[in-house]
């Protein structure tokens, strides 16, 4: 019998900042290196809902009390975009309203190296997901943060090829 995944529920564990008073945020920006060429691609999810012309972004949600933060980017990459993978050095951290509540998150958004994609994931009957290039996501993605996360990782990832 095959083990079911279930995505966290509930707020009985988030993180909240103490600068802003708003919950504490942990994502990540999911990305395989193609072998015939050596482009690096990035996956993003949208809502089923809303769809992809209403942009896409990368898996984040709340950081709890009972994890790491590099365990939140893994755990939010698996419930909402259905990857596993091994989390790089954060990228970084910034501050953002939340467009649902009257609240200022802080957010960290750390590098995910895709190790495996899974065919069936918890939230995948509300969500979409397609690897694009990161140009792609940059002009796809309508949230300042996370496309200012995605070009630390892209001036990460070329300054690491350098080397």
């Amino acid at each position: 019998m095959a083990a079911v995944m279930v995505a966290r529920q509930g707020r009985d564990l988030q993180r909240y900042s103490e600068s802003t008073g708003g919950r504490i945020v942990v994502g990540c920006i999911p990305y395989r290196v193609r072998g015939d060429d050596g482009e690096v691609e990035v996956l993003v999810i949208c809502s089923r809902k809303k769809g992809a012309s209403a942009g896409v972004m990368f898996p984040k949600g709340g950081w709890e009390l009972d994890e790491s933060m590099d365990e939140a980017a893994r755990r939010e990459a698996l419930e909402e975009a259905g990857v596993r993978g091994e989390t790089g050095a954060t990228l970084g951290n910034w501050y953002y309203r939340s467009r649902r509540y009257d609240a200022t998150y802080e957010g960290f958004m750390f590098p995910l190296r895709v190790t495996d994609e899974l065919d069936h994931w918890p939230e995948m009957s509300g969500r979409g997901r397609t690897w694009v290039t990161v140009r792609e996501a940059m002009d796809r993605c309508p949230h300042s943060w996370m496309r200012e996360a995605l070009q630390r990782f892209a001036d990460r990832m070329l300054l690491d090829a350098a080397l």
